[in-house]
């Protein structure tokens, strides 16, 4: 009878460490999810003023413009997937690409020191974002594996845990290689 109180013990003990290691995978999830936020966050701060400077060059092709602040305004929108927010974001990168190398063909932007801070600024952001992505992917992939392998499947079935979705890039020119001519 010992034993049998022996093994509901040990049963009952990994049924609460199983359990318990779930939810601080899932937390480390929504933990790097909120540290991405941070960093888009900041982000959606430096557009405007980085856009207010560009303004300020003469001729600058204003659609540009436009298409920046308009994909920074529907990627701060409420209510989105995370594959949507995924797709958004990478609309904003594609527009301040667009930004940095269309001010390539105005001298006064690249003598304007508040231009200069922002991109660079920016492009520190911009290298956070994808550490967080990152981060936040490893998370994932670290919950989704507990998961799905024995016996913890059965633990997180019994308790209503689900996989978290990744933060992947969809954008088909970003997941191709880059050809270099010579």
């Amino acid at each position: 009878m010992t034993i049998l109180y022996i093994i509901i013990a040990i049963v009952l003990l990994y049924v609460i460490f199983a359990y318990n290691s779930l939810v601080t995978l899932v937390n480390r999830g929504k933990e790097a999810l909120a540290d991405i936020d941070v960093q888009l966050k900041r982000r959606y701060d430096l557009i405007p003023n980085l856009v207010n400077t560009v303004k300020g060059a003469a001729n600058f092709e204003t659609s540009t413009l436009e298409k920046v602040t308009q994909a920074r305004a529907i990627a701060m929108s409420d209510g989105k997937t995370l594959k949507e927010k995924a797709e958004n974001e990478n609309q904003i990168s594609s527009a301040l690409k667009s930004i940095f190398a269309l001010s390539e063909n105005y001298p006064e932007l690249h003598a304007n020191q508040n231009f200069l801070s922002l991109q660079s600024e920016l492009s520190d952001t911009e290298n956070k974002i994808q550490s967080a992505r990152r981060f936040y992917n490893g998370n994932v992939r670290d919950l989704n594996t507990a998961i799905q392998s024995f016996p913890k499947n059965i633990i997180a079935k019994l308790f209503g845990f689900g996989e978290m979705e990744l933060f992947e890039l969809e954008e088909s020119a970003a997941k191709n290689p880059v050809e270099v001519k010579f």
